[in-house]
């Protein structure tokens, strides 16, 4: 146990110390105030844990570990509470951290001599009123009970009274830096990692991290400077109207790094293989940021309903020099960049989808016809109808698609003239501009109180992109009014947005007939803008094999050494037969995938001499027989779904079986009957009956 001064004693003389692979201080200012509350009325706060080491890891705004500062006690869980505690017993920031670190802060917090309440500064409440002291001010300054009770008291009788009723709740308040707290200590033998997995354990107390941020801690305790690093690159790419998080970072460097989605597959990852990836990593986003405003019309992130839709093409990038090979891969990866933003594709479901993605574009050197079917498949279809704009809003992605579509097809400002296509600025900032005045419809069609008409008033068929100098500038005018004076200024300028060029249709009584003119002109533009970006296609390459191997083994690529020789004990052992098909079963109910023969787990090429010895050496009869298992345990009927091949890696024979996703759910014949097998990280595992009904029922029905 040790009192709550005490520790704020050793955070300010840095004997107790924070990681850089912690998270910043991320409570709330409620969060804040719970904690004063429970220990001023004596509630458990819970225990802390400390590493206690003479070889720390780095640490956050502190110099390099002097072995002359002895041991120091670095804080794995309870940095929130005593950062916390800290602020409000000390009225300062604590050392590990700075000003700019510190995004909510409680020291506005207050505290009430009479009642014991605690409330954040409220003027109307506060203001001029004694009985309300700053809780900082209550550890930090001399407090007069007695003249604070001469100016409530009616009389000399009650000063005692209330100055001892406030001295009791003051000091109550005070006894706080007395507290005892559980502490709970690792022991100095432990290891960096030891610490980080214990950390994690206790992960669930507090304010749970996030998979990114648990992501972050382990590449944090293994480099130490990829918090900063990010930062600087965030701060770096957000001057040029790119804002990005850490958890974008994160995801991105784990895509580059193990070329998966997940965040937990980065865990393991050794520090040069991070810094290694960070560095391309860094160069990809420098080269999106300069690629996307002049080839996409993308200016900023803004015009984006989630950085998500980059995850799939920084990959690629990483896998392939670090830019785009040629001009119609750019147009094809752009062609589907634009439909997974306007179709959502990473709204729901992230990590799945995200994962699913991206072995796509492992396994593939041109994945985008695959990736656009995905979004068919998802959706339907991608090609834009009229229907798909009624009642949608600016938050809607067909309103941001719209945006790029106008600055694509060269629109410009309807007064002074300036493309709007162009990085924003200041005054010159697009805003979203209805061409019917909101008060002009609700004044003569719509009621401002009815959801419906809201939606009509705000749709995306009657918002223009102006700057913000004449979106101002135009106010309330009526559109019959206005337009006329647009089109003779600027000759065009009503087509490059896809306004009607109906003069009645700009009158307020034709309004909704406006709306439905121009949805159809937005679609069809639309449609015909993203059609121009596709050329004939080829059928899609797949990567080649001897990548896939040295990639290793994921969700959606499995190595099987042999299809049925024992390696082992050096004969025939048809058991394993089994787990080839249970691997093929496990990729049709799940996203599909590739199967490498002759292959072991750690990619080394066994190949396939004894397997084939046992058919008489006939590549024929191999296939016959891996054909002829498929059916009898599986079903001929996905005989369609699966392709095999031999290729020769490094001089040996091993066979490529690829899989695609069945359209119902697959069950295999197995020793004890039949089973069902899912693909779950890099394994293949069989569900119980219970399981397995859950997952057909989210999956396929």
């Amino acid at each position: 146990m040790t009192k709550i001064a005490e520790l704020v004693t050793d955070i300010r003389n840095r004997d107790l110390v924070l990681p850089e692979f912690q998270r910043e201080y991320v409570w709330s200012r409620e969060q804040a105030k719970q904690l004063m509350v429970s220990l001023f009325r004596e509630y458990p706060i819970g225990a802390l844990l400390f590493w206690k080491t003479t070889h720390p890891p780095e640490l956050k705004n502190t110099a390099t570990y002097d072995p002359e500062m002895g041991t120091v006690s670095i804080i794995l869980d309870g940095q929130q509470r005593l950062t916390t505690l800290y602020m409000l017993l000390t009225g300062e920031i604590p050392p590990f951290y700075t000003d700019e670190d510190i995004h909510t802060d409680p020291r506005e917090l207050y505290f009430n001599l009479q009642t014991g309440e605690f409330q954040y500064y409220q003027a109307s409440k506060m203001q001029d009123n004694p009985l309300w002291i700053r809780v900082v001010d209550a550890f930090t300054k001399k407090i007069s009970v007695f003249g604070i009770a001469r100016e409530q008291a009616e009389d000399d009788a009650q000063v005692i009274e209330l100055a001892e009723r406030y001295s009791e709740n003051l000091e109550r308040l005070r006894q706080i830096r007395n507290i005892d707290l559980p502490v709970q200590i690792v022991p100095s033998q432990a290891g960096l990692d030891e610490a980080i997995d214990i950390f994690d354990r206790v992960n669930s107390q507090g304010t749970k991290l996030t998979d990114a941020e648990l992501a972050l801690t382990h590449v944090t305790g293994k480099w130490p400077a990829a918090r900063r690093e990010m930062k600087a690159k965030i701060s770096s790419l957000g001057d040029r109207h790119f804002y990005f998080d850490l958890t974008f970072m994160t995801r991105a460097l784990t895509g580059v790094v193990v070329r998966r989605a997940l965040f937990e597959t980065i865990h393991h990852t050794p520090r040069e293989e991070l810094v290694k990836g960070w560095n391309l990593l860094s160069d990809l986003l420098d080269y999106l940021v300069a690629l996307l405003p002049g080839r996409a019309y993308i200016h900023s992130t803004e015009d984006l309903n989630t950085t998500n839709v980059l995850i799939p093409i920084v990959v690629y990038l990483s896998l392939n020099g670090g830019t785009f090979p040629d001009e119609r891969t750019l147009q094809d990866a752009i062609h589907w960049l634009y439909n997974a933003h306007i179709w959502a594709r990473y709204t729901g479901q992230t990590d799945q989808r995200l994962e699913h993605d991206v072995s796509i574009v492992v396994r593939e050197t041109s994945p985008w016809e695959e990736l656009r079917i995905q979004i068919v498949d998802q959706r339907g279809r991608v090609e834009v109808r009229p229907a798909d704009f009624v009642g949608r809003g600016a938050q809607h992605p067909l309103y941001r698609m719209t945006f790029i579509l106008a600055k694509a097809l060269g629109a410009v400002d309807w007064f002074n003239g300036m493309p709007l296509a162009r990085t924003p600025k200041n005054r010159y900032y697009i805003h979203s501009h209805h061409i019917f005045p909101q008060d002009l419809l609700y004044k003569e069609l719509y009621e401002p109180g009815n959801h419906l008409d809201r939606k009509k008033v705000n749709e995306i068929a009657n918002r223009a992109f102006l700057t913000a100098s004449t979106n101002q500038r135009l106010s309330n005018r009526r559109p019959e009014e206005y337009l006329f004076e647009v089109e003779e200024r600027f000759p065009g300028a009503l087509d490059k947005q896809f306004i009607p060029k109906n003069p009645e249709l700009w009158k307020v009584e034709r309004y909704e007939e406006f709306l439905e003119a121009r949805r159809a002109l937005i679609a069809k533009k639309l449609n015909d803008f993203l059609g121009s970006l596709l050329v004939k296609r080829e059928e899609t390459r797949l990567r080649p094999v001897k990548d896939l191997i040295e990639m290793g083994e994921s969700p959606f690529v499995e190595f099987k050494s042999t299809l049925q020789w024992d390696v082992r004990q050096r004969q025939v052992n048809t058991a394993l037969r089994h787990t080839v098909l249970k691997t093929i079963a496990a990729f049709l109910n799940t996203e599909g995938g590739t199967l490498i023969i002759g292959v072991e787990d750690d990619g080394n090429i066994y190949g396939l001499e004894q397997d084939l010895a046992l058919v008489q050496n006939s590549q024929d009869r191999f296939e016959q027989l891996l054909a002829n298992l498929i059916s009898e345990a599986i079903g001929p009927q996905y005989n369609h779904l699966i392709r095999g091949r031999f290729e020769e890696v490094d001089g040996k024979l091993v066979y490529v079986v690829e899989v695609e996703k069945a359209p119902e759910p697959v069950f295999i014949k197995g020793p004890k009957g039949k089973e069902f097998y899912i693909r779950v990280r890099t394994t293949s595992r069989a569900l119980d009956p219970e399981q397995t009904v859950e997952y057909i029922q989210m999956n396929w029905t």
